[in-house]
């Protein structure tokens, strides 16, 4: 009779242990390990002799590979082309996460609605098909090529999709999804590897192109195994603030296309809509006569987007001052304000700090930074900044302003949206513009 096997393995990202733990050395959470019995198979014994040659597993040289260009299908949706490097390539294994309610769901339809003509098979796992066609006619999507399939087991989904061959798979979403062969329950570790595994499979040898919608966990990523954005080609999470009305899709891998591109749709009643200008949007109620108030240039891949920046400095009330961002590092604000006052002698003694991207953005470019020091310097001089003027730059620790990335693409935004002035490091032009460019070596010569 064969022995169980017992191991202990973290529910929340997938670590063995062979005792049980009170907390993930891997992923620092508690009481997650599960207990896991196995049976102890045999191991068959393969005797091979030395020279034997398996023609079936033959290696072969780079140069006889027969290669074809990707078949590259345009979703009709220009953002999400954008976001995938030009369109889904047939039999691609994608995986889409995002926070809930944020308008994964949503997304499908409306790349139902612009594509009628492919047969895409919808696989419900949270929803019934009343609700999904509620929603799909509020979105006027007539769903004549649109199959929806109310199941989590893996085997019939497979079973479906063979039947169907649809030009694309939505499975909303992998954590409900369940195979019989585990006694798991969905959402699992186990489950929700074996599932990808098998779909995997499906997308590759049936050229069906796949597209699975993951859950994400309360500090952002996806749920699941860490082996899950490995095993597919394109990983796609959908951003935003429920309070606003935009959302960003940004791809952060793509085997296909370049990564970190980013799509910008906008949330209204009868659906998502794409935004052909995010700068237009961001800047809708820029008011340059108030002191503390910025534009910057951010690269989103490789897309230019200005945002406005706004600082409030003043007086604080509290023994120690606050020092608040949203949608700006923290530890970065921090750091420009060491900066301004050792570099530039402006004191912030005494003085509470608030920063904040209008809009709702998150940025991380560093080319925000000489933004943030001008209006830093704004606010607590309580000095409007000159009208149409953008600052771009990344600031050193003495006070140096640096070159960046992308410099022209950021003129010609900045020029295509109206602007008629930039502050940056001096660098050299290959393009022609109408824009006042003023150079600036150090941050204390801002002002000047």
């Amino acid at each position: 009779m064969a022995k169980q096997k017992v191991r202990y393995e973290c529910g929340n990202c997938g670590h063995d242990s062979p005792k049980w733990l009170g907390v993930c050395p891997s992923c620092n959470e508690w009481h997650t390990f599960e207990e896991i019995k196995e049976s102890k198979k045999p191991k068959k014994k393969h005797k091979v002799e030395i020279g034997e040659d398996d023609e079936s597993e033959k290696a072969v040289l780079l140069s006889d590979v027969e290669s074809n260009e990707h078949d590259r299908r345009s979703t009709g949706i220009a953002e999400l082309d954008r976001v995938l490097g030009g369109g889904i390539v047939k039999g691609a294994f994608l995986l889409l996460g995002g926070d809930p309610g944020i308008g994964k769901s949503t997304l499908m339809l409306e790349l139902a609605k612009s594509k009628p003509d492919w047969k895409i098979l919808y696989v419900a796992g949270e929803e019934s098909p009343s609700q999904i066609k509620q929603r799909a006619a509020r979105m006027n999507v007539t769903g004549d090529q649109l199959y929806v399939f109310l199941n989590s087991n893996i085997d019939s989904i497979i079973s479906q999709a063979r039947r169907i061959q649809p030009d694309l798979l939505v499975i909303d979403s992998i954590q409900t999804a369940y195979s019989s062969n585990l006694t798991s329950l969905p959402g699992s570790v186990q489950q929700v590897r074996e599932c990808s595994a098998m779909l995997q499979q499906l997308s590759k040898k049936e050229g069906i192109t796949t597209l699975m919608i993951g859950h994400v966990t309360k500090e952002g990523d996806i749920a699941g195994p860490r082996i899950l954005e490995h095993m597919v080609d394109t990983v796609l999470h959908f951003e935003g603030n429920q309070s606003q009305f935009h959302r960003l899709l940004r791809s952060v891998k793509n085997r296909f296309g370049p990564a970190q591109e980013v799509g910008v749709f906008e949330m209204k009643q009868d659906g998502l809509y794409e935004v052909s200008n995010p700068s237009e949007l961001f800047l809708s109620d820029l008011d340059t006569s108030i002191s503390g108030n910025c534009v910057t240039c951010v690269m989103e891949g490789s897309r230019p987007i200005l945002v406005e920046v706004q600082a409030l400095v003043t007086a604080s009330t509290y023994s120690s001052p606050q020092r608040t961002a949203n949608g700006f590092d923290q530890r970065r604000l921090a750091l420009l304000i060491a900066v301004l006052e050792k570099r530039a002698g402006v004191s912030f003694a005494g003085q509470d700090v608030y920063l904040n991207v209008a809009g709702g953005l998150k940025i991380s470019d560093p080319a925000a930074d000489l933004a943030v020091i001008a209006a830093l310097s704004s606010s607590i001089k309580d000095r409007p900044i000159r009208k149409k003027a953008i600052f771009i730059g990344e600031v050193g620790l003495g006070g140096e302003i640096r070159g960046i990335r992308f410099r022209e693409q950021r003129i010609r935004e900045a020029e295509k949206m109206g602007l008629n002035s930039v502050v940056a490091p001096p660098a050299e032009m290959s393009i022609k513009t109408d824009i006042e460019i003023i150079e600036r070596t150090y941050i204390s010569q801002i002002d000047k």
